[in-house]
């Protein structure tokens, strides 16, 4: 049964007279009605391009947090081959939030390395909502260094709405652990690619996307701190969300305007969730063009180009 956002409202009530007349055209009594049906349809269809030709920032942060929205687990099942999971930081143990490993990508070795929120009771509490710990962060400067051994493609997939917050993980050292990911990817001398498939919150994103090119998904969202977060410091409310999502520019068009992110994957009509397996495809073929791009370049070309991408950040206007 499909999920209906709040300001999708209008297109639920459609839908729903629609598998009910789909529902009566089915019986084998049932009247002829194929000439309504296509007619709500095709309504269904245009006031869906309507309200999404019109979404705020506060209304893309919830598309991008929708339940059905394609996870990391979706990207490796359908765009990736021979998936192979490397777990632990070989320091404290194994962080479920974040998911990496070795797999196969048109033809070429990559490692891949992701946020999992999870998408069942059970699979967000074992995988912490997608927020992770310090030992997530040291498992992704592992795999980075194995990347850069044996000379692949790092393709990275944050969706986080920050890393955790808890006194364990600062105990552990959350801050200097992002900071060594963060590091590491401005270092590498292979290919780096980040694709933003829904939240991009925080250090918590950043650990993992100190990349040469940073693509977003149209509606996945960005910044350095969630709306909630943001209205809890500067309003002294996290109620006004809303307000401090139009006022940070969490955006992919605003980030692109910007210049701090590289390209935006369009998504289906209504959102990645109402096709996944389109999103998906589209997503993989951005990656790919990117990858062909970068793989010319020498490690010390690669190294500069990252590291003058993100120094380039903020300095127009100065």
């Amino acid at each position: 049964m499909a999920t209906y956002l709040e300001f999708e409202k209008p297109i639920a009530e459609l839908d729903a007279k629609i598998a009910e007349l789909e529902a009566l055209a089915a019986r084998k009594d049932g009247p002829l009605i194929s000439d309504e049906l296509a007619k709500l349809k095709t309504k269904s269809v245009k006031q869906l391009k309507q309200i999404y030709s019109e979404l705020n920032a506060w209304r893309v942060t919830q598309v991008a947090r929708h339940p059905d929205r394609p996870h990391l687990s979706d990207f490796i099942n359908t765009i990736f081959e021979d998936f192979e999971e490397l777990a632990g930081d070989r320091v404290f143990g194994n962080d479920e939030a974040i998911i990496g490993g070795l797999a196969r990508f048109k033809g070429r070795s990559v490692v891949v390395i992701g946020h999992e929120k999870g998408r069942t009771t059970e699979k967000r509490l074992k995988h912490n909502f997608g927020m992770a710990h310090p030992e997530g962060y040291r498992k992704a400067v592992r795999l980075m260094d194995l990347a850069e051994k044996f000379n692949i493609p790092v393709l990275s997939f944050p969706d986080t709405a920050g890393a955790y917050p808890g006194k364990g993980g600062e105990e552990r050292g959350q801050a200097e652990a992002i900071a060594r990911g963060t590091q590491r990817g401005l270092s590498l001398g292979v290919p780096f690619v980040t694709l933003i498939i829904g939240e991009g919150m925080s250090g918590g994103a950043i650990g993992i996307a100190a990349a040469n090119r940073v693509l977003m998904m149209e509606y996945a969202i960005y910044s350095v701190i969630s709306p909630e977060g943001c209205a809890s410091i500067l309003y002294r409310d996290a109620t006004k969300a809303k307000d401090a999502a139009e006022a940070m520019g969490i955006t992919a068009p605003e980030l692109l305007r910007h210049k701090i992110v590289d390209g935006i994957v369009k998504e289906p009509v209504g959102g990645a969730h109402r096709d996944p397996q389109r999103a998906m495809a589209s997503a993989a073929k951005a990656i790919d063009a990117v990858l062909q791009e970068l793989e010319g370049m020498s490690p010390a070309e690669l190294r500069a180009q990252r590291r003058e991408r993100f120094y380039a950040i903020g300095r127009e206007g100065l």
